[in-house]
């Protein structure tokens, strides 16, 4: 029991601190930084600060088998695509309405898990997922009848897949399955960082940062939707299995709504307090069914 609470905890965590992205990232956006060098900061500054603290505070060693590179190079490169997809549609489609389209990868998890894995569906996690679809849809802050971009809408879409591939594999690759999850968490950031250095040219097309509300920014996105929601959702994964870690993910449209509140004096609409009760009951469901899916 204390291992499900564990993963459950853990799992919330990362779903409230991965849906801190457009809070930090739209101010680098208005000032005219592009996605690849946002996400280029955010993954080499991650990467520094993160080594540091299990060098020199746990004493992890970096050492890894030869058989365990190319697994982690996919991983990272999944997480780290999925955050460029993600990054790349704010410019096309509205922050809240793209990270409300993302929570389709919940599902995605789902069905992967079921047609190569053969996890079964129970008629209690079919309901709770219409549950919380039906409360994310009405998170949806749509402006009257305006038709959504294509592209920003097939970018979330790529963006959601990929996460939902990096959630299978961390749990479902077996020559990773075992490895220490602090040490598993460093080298998807590193080699996730792969793909801006590329991107961007080994740095040439790098656009400096020349404010301190930039750099808080960017040390901003480091700590809360990389670092501390890629360890926690590893664990997560590893404790309570894929599907049920990929559901908890559903309570990031709630960090949106309150950061919106809090932070942008939004309002808060009998609506979208019907859309939190909605995906809360649904999560509620999953996380405190008696049948274990396994994982």
């Amino acid at each position: 029991m204390r291992r499900k609470a564990t993963g459950i905890m853990l799992g919330a965590i990362a779903s409230a601190s991965y849906g801190t992205n457009p809070l930090f990232a739209l101010p680098m956006y208005s000032a005219g930084i592009d996605a690849n060098s946002v996400l280029f900061y955010r993954y080499a500054l991650a990467v520094i600060i993160y080594g540091l603290w299990l060098k020199f505070k746990k004493n992890i060693s970096f050492k890894i088998h030869k058989s365990e590179i190319l697994p982690l190079l996919f991983l990272g490169l999944f997480f780290s695509l999925s955050s460029l997809t993600l990054f790349m549609a704010f410019k096309y489609i509205e922050a809240g309405i793209a990270c409300t389209i993302l929570f389709i990868y919940p599902v995605l998890v789902a069905l992967i898990m079921a047609i190569f894995y053969r996890e079964k569906i129970t008629k209690t996690f079919l309901f709770s997922i219409c549950l919380i679809t039906s409360g994310i849809m009405l998170l949806y802050h749509g402006k009257g009848d305006t038709v959504l971009n294509a592209t920003g809408v097939l970018l979330v879409l790529a963006s959601a897949l990929l996460y939902a591939l990096y959630i299978v594999g961390v749990k479902n690759i077996k020559t990773i399955r075992h490895m220490n999850g602090a040490k598993m968490s460093f080298y998807v950031m590193l080699f996730g960082l792969l793909v801006y250095i590329v991107n961007l040219k080994f740095c040439v097309n790098l656009q400096p940062l020349d404010t301190p509300m930039l750099w808080g920014c960017a040390f901003a996105l480091a700590l809360f939707p990389t670092i501390i929601s890629i360890e926690t959702i590893t664990i997560s994964i590893k404790l309570i299995g894929s599907t049920t870690a990929a559901i908890l993910g559903s309570l990031e449209p709630i960090t949106a709504i309150i950061i919106g509140v809090l932070v942008f004096h939004e309002q808060l609409t009998p609506r979208i307090i019907v859309g939190i009760i909605a995906v809360l009951t649904g999560v509620i469901l999953i996380v405190t069914r008696k049948r274990e899916m396994r994982a």
